[in-house]
């Protein structure tokens, strides 16, 4: 992590402390406005702190804050987030990642109920603490026992938009140690699985202890659990265990195709072998002639095991990509000619300052551009979506008018006049049809009433996706990983729906969302809809999700055909006046 996002995060966590404790608003907001600024700024920020008055230039960033800076880079300590940090116990800060419990719920609970961390919320729902609170109510309590519940079952797995930028990284320390000439990640990472237990590192070196020894003392290593020869385990910042294993040169597709599984195809693959009189595993492809040993412990040379692609040669089996490695996949079939993030051409679901974003229309374009998009949506937030700063009619008018102004004035990229849409829970829009057909691209969302059930949900989501100024359905079952399940809807029902009115159904990059889900992008394109992979960026860095989304859309044998994001801009805008 860089400087200023580290920071970035201590800013965050210092808001949400002091709004535990009750501290003044405006000190939250400007707390919570440096960390915005921080996380947006990507120059050199121990630099900057050095520059007389750099710091203070920066918008959002007062005298105070920019001393707080300094002293954060001088002394590696935030003043104020330890003091107050000690003032409360360790475990509140947990219970933030529990949907529906803010900063000043928090706070209240640990103050009138003796709530301190996720043992004792759960105890003060059971012996009727939390009742005994005014306004705490039983469908209030019901609602926070039920995120308690499904926060649980996903506490021991890392989202892949934290495991994959580490393992990122920490290929990229490794990399440069003498006598190392490859490194990759394997499991469940290489397969783009939304969440992850732990990172499996595969390495080919020269000198493995070397290796060995930078892998076991890289920073934020809070525990070596193993380290031997060859291979090691370690703890990084006590929340998720790496492995690495340093294998030969010509035993590396055979380690990489056994560590990245699944299980399943693993054992898809054996089965294959064994069929013909063939022994698979980790070391490599070889013959089987009955003994019980390994065939590499009685010095037998392998069929292949260099790389994947010859052993599923080998096995007269045409190679899978990893994301099409799990149960669900078989082995025989050609698997489809996968979207890549190079085919990605726009992003068409984004917002600006206009709402919630951080950017401007302008700013947002020219992100877009220096990435190499030909067009981009602008699609702030509609009326209902108030904590969003949502745009009323009038503001709509308005902001579509500067989104043309600046379209006009950049001609490297086309910029498409859009918002996105609330959907209400009885399936109506957000707006009226005027003014829905002012804009370019419709993309409607649920964000409220996530708790219907399946029919209502249905229901409602089909009477969007058939309306005719609707283009795509964005996240359409509102989930957020790990915090709230959303939506249940007959999947199948919408996806046919959406694909009988040519609606394309959104995969929200994002990785706390990535929805829709593998499966139920699968599901959409066997009913023969359409796929719009979007990352919802709400500033510069989160145009980086689109890898989150392709690798979803993989996972769910999405091509760049079926995903409008990957068609040549003149055939998107033709589709786009399909209802006009």
């Amino acid at each position: 992590m860089s400087d200023q996002r580290e920071l970035a995060a201590q800013f965050d966590q210092l808001a949400a402390l002091m709004e535990i404790t009750g501290a003044n608003g405006f000190r939250v907001s400007a707390a919570r406005r440096v960390a915005r600024v921080l996380q947006e700024f990507d120059g050199d920020l121990r630099e900057l702190a050095e520059t007389p008055g750099g710091l203070e230039a920066m918008d959002g960033i007062g005298k105070g804050s920019a001393e707080r800076i300094r002293q954060w880079c001088r002394t590696g300590r935030l003043e104020g987030r330890d003091r107050i940090a000690a003032e409360v116990p360790d475990g509140l800060i947990g219970l933030l990642d529990i949907s529906g419990l803010g900063p000043k719920t928090v706070g209240r609970l640990w103050r009138e109920a003796g709530v301190t961390d996720t043992a004792t919320l759960r105890e003060a729902i059971n012996d009727g603490r939390l009742a005994s609170l005014p306004r705490m109510g039983a469908k209030t309590i019901a609602n926070i026992s039920d995120s308690l519940d499904f926060a649980a079952k996903a506490a021991q797995r890392t989202s892949i938009g934290a495991a994959l930028p580490l393992a990122t990284q920490l290929c990229a320390a490794l990399a440069s140690v003498p006598g190392t000439t490859r490194i990759d990640w394997a499991g469940s990472l290489r397969r783009g699985c939304e969440t992850i237990g732990d990172i499996d590192l595969l390495a080919i070196s020269g000198d493995p202890t070397c290796l060995i020894a930078a892998f076991t003392t890289q920073p934020g290593v809070t525990k070596v659990l193993a380290a031997g020869d060859t291979k090691a385990s370690v703890r990084l910042n006590d929340q998720i265990q790496i492995d690495l294993r340093v294998v030969p040169e010509q035993e590396f597709g055979a380690a990489w195709l056994y560590f990245t599984g699944s299980k399943e195809h693993n054992v898809a693959l054996r089965h294959r072998a064994q069929q013909r009189n063939l022994r698979l595993n980790e070391y490599g492809l070889f013959p089987d002639d009955g003994e019980e040993s390994p065939p590499q412990d009685r010095g037998k040379r392998p069929i292949a095991s260099q790389t994947e692609q010859d052993i599923y040669e080998a096995l007269e089996l045409p190679w899978r990509p990893p994301e099409l490695r799990e149960s669900r996949d078989g082995i025989t079939e050609p698997p489809p000619d996968l979207i890549t993030v190079e085919d990605i051409c726009r992003d068409l679901h984004t917002h600006t300052t206009a709402s919630d974003g951080h950017l401007s229309i302008r700013d947002m374009a020219e992100e877009a551009i220096r990435r190499g998009f030909d067009s981009l949506a602008i699609t702030d937030h509609s009326r209902s979506s108030v904590q969003a700063n949502g745009l009323d009619a009038d503001r709509l008018r308005s902001h579509i008018e500067a989104i043309r102004e600046v379209d006009a004035s950049l001609p490297e990229i086309t910029l498409l006049a859009g918002s996105e849409v609330d959907i209400h829970a009885d399936g109506r829009l957000d707006y009226d049809d005027e003014i829905l057909a002012m804009l370019d691209i419709v993309v409607a969302s649920p964000h409220a009433a996530l708790k219907q059930s399946p029919d209502d949900a249905t229901a409602r989501l089909i009477e969007a996706a058939s309306h005719p100024l609707v283009h795509i359905i964005g996240h359409p079952t509102g989930r957020m990983i790990g915090r709230r399940p959303g939506l249940e809807p007959d999947m199948r029902a919408l996806c046919a729906a959406a694909a009988a009115h040519g609606t394309a159904l959104e995969i929200n990059a994002n990785p706390k969302r990535l929805d829709l889900c593998d499966r139920h992008v699968r599901i959409a394109l066997e009913c023969g809809g359409l796929i719009s992979i979007n990352t919802d960026a709400h500033q510069a860095g989160h145009f980086d999700f689109l890898r989150y989304g392709v690798l979803t859309g993989r996972r769910g044998t999405l091509t760049a055909e079926a995903c409008i994001n990957a068609w040549p801009l003149s055939r998107l805008l033709e589709w786009l006046d399909r209802g006009s």
